[in-house]
C-alpha cells in the first residue's frame, strides 16, 4: 500500500514512517522540514505540493499540525493556514486520488473547557459524546479540521477516521507549577492512569484506523491508555486520587516512595478510549498497570519506538521566559 504521512519529520509522523516502512508499505513523507523520513519537502498549505505528493496514494495519515505550544510563536492566521487550509488541501487531493482511507490526528484539546469542571464538581468522564468547547486557536482549528473530514465523508464519501489523541509527547509539562513540584517521569507515569498514551500505541491506533476506515465510513475516537478508573470513581478522584489508585494497585506507593514520587492529589478528567478498543480492536499495551510492572522490574517506562524517536520539541530555538502558551 502506498501511504502519505503528513508531518513526517514530527514526533508521530516519524514513528509512523518508521513503522509503515518496516511493514513493507511504500511511504511518502511530507513535511516542511527535511529529515530522513521526509520524501517531499513542502507545506500542506500549498495545494500544488499536496496534489503532487498524493499521486498514486492509497491512504493518508494526516499528522501535520501547529501544536498548542506554537501559540507563543505563530499567529492565529498561521494556525488557520496550516490546521484548516492544509487539511482541506489534503482532503481535496485525497478525494481526487480516490484514496481508500484518510486518518486525521486530532487531539483531546478540542474538548477545552469541558475538561475543567467547576471546583465543587466531580472529575469529568471524557468520551466521544462530550461536546467540544475549544478554548484557544489550537483547539478551534483542530475541531474545524475534524468537521472538514466529516463533511468530505458525508458529501464525497471519503472514508475518514478522526483520532483524538491524549498526551504522548516527551516534552515537560506545560504547567510551571507541575514542573517545579514533580519529576518529569513521575508526571508521565501518573498521567497513564487518565490522560496519557505511549507513542507505540498511538501508531497502532493509526494503522488500525487506516485499515478499517473503508468499513467505518466516518468515526471519531478518543485515543488514550486504558484507564483503571470507572465513572463511580469520579467524585473521589477530585478529592483524593491517591486513595483511589491505591485500591487498584496495592504496590504503587512503594514503587513511588523508592523514587521520591507521589500521585497528584486531584484528577479533573479521565479519558475513556473504550469505543476505539471496541470498534478498532485497539489494545493499548502501555497502561498504568503495565508501566508500574516495568518500574518494579527496573525497565524503561517508554516503548522502544518512543525512545528511538526521542525528543523533538516544538520551537526552533530556546525562547526567553515562559515558553508555553498563556491563552
Amino acid at each position: 500500500m502506498k501511504v502519505l504521512v503528513s508531518g513526517s519529520a514530527g514526533h508521530l509522523g516519524e514513528a509512523l514512517v518508521r513503522t509503515l516502512s518496516a511493514a513493507g508499505h511504500d511511504v511518502v513523507g511530507l513535511d516542511i522540514l527535511r529529515s530522513p523520513f521526509t520524501t517531499v519537502v513542502g507545506s500542506i498549505a500549498d495545494a500544488v505540493i499536496v496534489a503532487e505528493a498524493m499521486q498514486g496514494v492509497d491512504a493518508v495519515l494526516h499528522t501535520a499540525t501547529l501544536h498548542k505550544p506554537h501559540i507563543v510563536t505563530h499567529s492565529r492566521r498561521e494556525f488557520v493556514d496550516t490546521n484548516i487550509v492544509g487539511t482541506l488541501n489534503l482532503l481535496e487531493a485525497a478525494t481526487a486520488a480516490r484514496v481508500r482511507s484518510f486518518v486525521y490526528t486530532s487531539t483531546t484539546s478540542v474538548y477545552g473547557l469541558a475538561l475543567v469542571p467547576e471546583t465543587s464538581a466531580t472529575a469529568a468522564w471524557i468520551t466521544e459524546d462530550v461536546a467540544p468547547q475549544p478554548k484557544n486557536i489550537y483547539g478551534v482549528t483542530k475541531k474545524a479540521a475534524e468537521d472538514l473530514c466529516e463533511l468530505f465523508h458525508r458529501k464525497l464519501d471519503l472514508p475518514c477516521v478522526v483520532l483524538r489523541t491524549s498526551r504522548f509527547f516527551s516534552d515537560e509539562d506545560d504547567d510551571a507549577a507541575v514542573r517545579q513540584t514533580y519529576a518529569d517521569d513521575n508526571v508521565k507515569v501518573n498521567e497513564f492512569a487518565y490522560r496519557r498514551v505511549d507513542l507505540e500505541d498511538v501508531v497502532t491506533s493509526h494503522v488500525l484506523a487506516m485499515e478499517r476506515a473503508s468499513a467505518l465510513g466516518f468515526r471519531r475516537y478518543v485515543i488514550s491508555a486504558t484507564t483503571p478508573f470507572t465513572r463511580d470513581d469520579l467524585p473521589r478522584l477530585r478529592t483524593d486520587a491517591a486513595a483511589v489508585l491505591r485500591e487498584r494497585f496495592a504496590t504503587y506507593e512503594r514503587e513511588y516512595a523508592c523514587r521520591g514520587w507521589r500521585m497528584f492529589p486531584t484528577i479533573d478528567r479521565v479519558y475513556d478510549s473504550a469505543l476505539a478498543r471496541d470498534e478498532l480492536g485497539w489494545m493499548p499495551r502501555w497502561t498504568f498497570g503495565y508501566v508500574l510492572e516495568r518500574l518494579t522490574a527496573g525497565d524503561e517506562i517508554r516503548s522502544s519506538l518512543a525512545t528511538s524517536v526521542g525528543f523533538k520539541g516544538y520551537h526552533a530555538g530556546k525562547l526567553a521566559g515562559e515558553m508555553y502558551p498563556t491563552e
